[in-house]
C-alpha cells in the first residue's frame, strides 16, 4: 500500500499544483473507518480549505474534476464534508502485490545508524529486565535494517563500575580469593556472582567502615592496578561471555563492545573535558553548594546546573556519557582499540581495547544514535544531549535518541513459585520490582530454561514420533518466541508484570500462537507438494505471472478476500511506524492481527479441498502473500518459525 500511496500521491500532486499550490507532502491518505467507503480518502480538501476559509466539499468536486482517472483506481467519489474517497481495482491490485512479493518500498535515510543496547553491568546474570532492552533494541535493528540503513549494534561493558567493583570486593575481601581460585569456579560463573553481589551489597550495608577498602579497590581497577584489576577484567569477561551466550538465545547480536575501561585508558573524557571548556560548554564554579566542580548550565532547568567534574577531580557518569555520545557521531577525532572478543558462525564480534594494535578495525562515527535505556535514565540522557548542544553539535543532538521504556517487575504469584519473599516494604504491594542488589529477579536463563522445557513438553505431547533433538531445538525456538512477544506486545512505557501463566502460555497473543499460525500456513503447502507435486517453486511461478480469477469467487469471498490482501499491503507502514514512533507494539498487534484475519480465511475457505481449479489458485495466492509478510513480520519482531510445533 506505501509504493501505491506514494506513486498516486506524485500523479494527483503534478495535476493539481497549478491549481492548489502546495507541497507533495501535503498530499496524504487516510484509511476510511469502513470499507463500503473506499479503501483510501484524501483530506487535502480541508487542509486547503481551512487556508482559504472557505467550504472543503465545493473543493473536493473541483480538485476531484482535475485529478481525473487514476492508474489502478476503480473509482473515485466526494463523500461527507469534502474527502475524496478512491476505490482501488482490487484485482489489479492484487496481482501488483502478488508480483512485488519480494521488493522494498522503503530506503535509508541515514549513512550510519547506531543502535546501543543491552549494556548489562558484568558482574552477575542477565535477569528479566534486561531481556526487556535487549528484545525492544534487537527488534529496532532489525526493523531499521530492513528499511535498508546501515546499522552498527553497540554493547556498552561498563567493566570498571561500581557494581563490578562490589564483586571484586567480595571475592578479595569475603572469601579471600585469588586469580587462580576462579579457575576452579566452572559452571554458571555469572549465577555465582549473583548471589555474592547480593551478599556483598548487604555487608556493605551494614559494615560501612568497609567503604574505605571498596573505594581503594574502584581507585587500582581505574588505574590498571594489580591484583584488582585483573581481577576485575577476569570477572566481567567471563560474565560477558555468559551474557552474550544468554542473549544469543532470544536472536540478539551486537558488532562491537566498547568498554568502560577503554575510555579511560585512552583518555577519552579528557578529550571531551578539553572541548567543554574551550568551548564554555562548561564552567568552573567558585562558590556555593557546587563550589570548586565544573558544572553544565541545563536548558529549561532554571538555571539549574549539572556536576559533570566534582571538586576533587573526578568525573562523574554523565561526563563520560557525553564523552561515549562523542565518540560515537565521530566527534572526539579518536578511536578504540580492537580485537576479537567471540567468532562464531562467520561473525566476529570486536571488544576495544586500549592496547595499540593491528587490528585495523573502525566503529562509531554514525550519523544517527539510538540509545536503548531505561525511563529511569532519562535526566541523565537529556543531560547528554545538552552536552553536545553546549559543544554546538546542534544536528547530532537532534538525532541522539533516548529510546526509553518501563521496567519488568515481578508478580506476587511469580514470587511465591520461585519461593523469593518480598522485603517489608514490598509486603501487599501488586508488583515487585526486580532488585538485583536485593538478589531479587528472575535470572534470564531460568526464564528460558522454563520456558524450554514447557514448550518442550508440549511438543513432545503433540509429535511424540520427533526425535529427541529436533524436539529440543524446537522447544528453543517457542521458548524464544513467547518470551519476544511477551516483551514486545507491551507499549514501551507500560510497566510489565511478569508472570509465569501470561509469558508461558501456548494460547491467545502469544508468541506461540503465532508461530503456530506459521507453522499450519507452511504446511498447507508441504501437504500440496506431497499430494500433488507442487512445489514453492511452482508457486512463484504462478504469482509472477498471476492472472487472478476474482470473478470466480463468491462476492462474500471476494470481499473477506480483500480484508486479507488490503491488511497485508499495510506491512511496511507499520514497521515505519514502529520505527518512528519507537512502539514494536504496533508490529505486535499488526503481526496478531495478520494471524487472526488468515486464520479465519482460510478456516472458512479451505484451500487443498476446494475442488474449483480457479477458486483454489486465487485461494492459494493469497495464502502465499500472506505467509510470506507473516514470516517477514516475525523475523523482524525476533520470533522463529519452526519446522513444525
Amino acid at each position: 500500500m506505501l509504493k501505491t500511496k506514494t506513486q498516486l500521491r506524485t500523479i494527483i500532486f503534478e495535476r493539481l499544483r497549478d491549481a492548489f499550490p502546495a507541497a507533495e507532502s501535503d498530499i496524504d491518505f487516510i484509511y476510511p473507518p469502513q470499507a463500503k467507503m473506499g479503501d483510501l480518502a484524501l483530506s487535502f480538501p480541508f487542509q486547503l480549505a481551512k487556508k482559504l476559509k472557505t467550504n472543503p466539499r465545493p473543493l473536493a468536486q473541483e480538485m476531484m474534476a482535475r485529478i481525473g482517472p487514476l492508474p489502478g483506481v476503480e473509482k473515485m467519489e466526494v463523500a461527507g464534508a469534502g474527502y475524496i474517497n478512491l476505490f482501488l481495482d482490487r484485482k489489479e491490485f492484487f496481482e501488483r502485490l502478488l508480483g512485488s512479493r519480494h521488493d522494498r518500498s522503503l530506503r535509508p535515510d541515514e549513512r550510519k545508524i547506531i543502535v546501543e543496547h543491552t549494556n548489562i553491568n558484568p558482574n552477575k546474570a542477565a535477569h528479566i529486565g534486561h531481556l526487556r532492552n535487549a528484545c525492544l533494541g534487537d527488534t529496532l535493528v532489525r526493523c531499521l535494517r530492513y528499511k535498508g540503513e546501515t546499522v552498527e549494534v553497540q554493547n556498552y561493558i561498563d567493566d570498571t563500575g561500581v557494581q563490578v567493583v562490589d564483586v571484586v570486593f567480595g571475592l578479595l575481601e569475603l572469601e579471600k580469593k585469588t586469580l587462580a581460585d576462579l579457575e576452579a569456579i566452572r559452571d554458571k560463573f555469572d549465577f555465582y556472582c549473583w548471589d555474592l553481589y547480593a551478599r556483598t551489597s548487604a555487608y556493605l550495608e551494614s559494615h560501612p567502615e568497609a567503604r574505605t577498602r571498596k573505594a581503594e579497590i574502584l581507585k587500582k581497577i581505574e588505574h590498571g592496578r594489580d591484583p584488582e584489576a585483573a581481577m576485575a577484567q577476569t570477572v566481567s569477561r567471563r560474565i560477558l561471555r555468559a551474557h552474550l551466550a544468554t542473549m544469543k538465545r532470544i536472536g540478539a547480536a551486537y558488532d562491537v563492545l566498547p568498554c568502560e575501561s577503554s575510555i579511560l585508558g585512552l583518555k577519552f573524557w579528557e578529550r571531551a573535558y578539553a572541548l567543554l571548556k574551550e568551548k564554555h560548554g562548561i564552567y568552573h564554579v567558585e562558590d556555593g553548594p557546587n563550589a570548586k566542580c565544573w558544572v553544565m548550565k541545563l536548558e529549561d532547568e532554571d538555571d539549574k546546573e549539572k556536576i559533570i567534574v566534582r571538586s576533587d577531580g573526578t568525573v562523574t557518569y554523565v561526563g563520560k556519557d557525553i564523552a561515549y555520545q562523542l565518540w560515537k557521531f565521530g566527534l572526539l577525532e579518536k578511536d578504540f582499540f580492537y580485537e576479537p572478543f567471540l567468532r562464531e558462525n562467520g561473525r566476529t564480534v570486536w571488544i576495544s581495547t586500549a592496547r595499540p594494535n593491528a587490528g585495523g578495525q573502525s566503529f562509531g562515527a554514525a550519523t544517527k544514535v539510538y540509545n536503548v535505556i531505561d525511563t529511569r535514565q532519562s535526566y541523565l540522557q537529556k543531560v547528554v544531549v545538552q552536552g553536545l548542544r553546549a559543544l554546538h553539535f546542534e544536528a547530532q543532538a537532534e538525532k541522539s535518541i533516548h529510546f526509553s521504556y518501563e521496567m519488568v517487575a515481578l508478580s506476587p504469584r511469580s514470587l511465591k513459585e520461585l519461593n523469593l519473599k518480598p522485603s517489608p516494604e514490598d509486603e501487599g504491594r501488586a508488583f515487585v520490582e526486580v532488585s538485583g542488589r536485593k538478589g531479587l529477579g528472575v535470572k534470564a536463563d531460568d526464564l528460558l530454561d522454563r520456558l524450554e522445557q514447557k514448550a518442550f513438553a508440549e511438543v513432545d505431547k503433540r509429535n511424540p514420533e520427533i526425535a529427541f533433538e529436533p524436539k529440543k531445538r524446537t522447544g528453543a525456538e517457542i521458548a524464544s518466541g513467547a518470551l519476544r512477544y511477551f516483551m514486545l506486545k507491551y507499549s514501551r512505557n507500560s510497566l510489565i508484570i511478569f508472570d509465569f501463566d501470561d509469558a508461558l502460555s501456548f494460547d491467545g497473543e502469544t508468541g506461540p500462537s503465532l508461530q503456530y499460525s506459521c507453522v499450519r500456513l507452511n504446511s498447507i503447502f508441504r501437504k500440496m507438494e506431497e499430494r500433488e507435486g507442487t512445489t514453492e517453486a511452482d508457486l512463484e511461478k504462478l504469482a509472477a505471472g498471476a492472472d487472478v480469477s476474482f470473478e470466480a469467487l463468491a462476492p462474500e469471498e471476494q470481499a473477506d478476500l480483500w480484508d486479507v490482501v488490503s491488511y497485508v499491503a499495510k506491512f511496511e507502514e507499520e514497521v515505519l511506524h514502529s520505527i518512528s514512533s519507537l512502539e514494536f507494539s504496533h508490529l505486535a498487534k499488526y503481526t496478531f492481527n495478520l494471524c487472526q484475519k488468515l486464520n479465519g480465511y482460510y478456516h472458512k475457505y479451505p484451500v487443498l479441498a476446494e475442488g474449483n481449479a480457479a477458486v483454489k489458485a486465487v485461494r492459494i495466492l493469497i495464502i502465499l502473500s500472506a505467509r510470506d509478510v507473516l514470516a517477514r513480520s516475525l523475523d523482524l519482531l525476533g520470533i522463529p518459525v519452526p519446522d513444525r510445533m
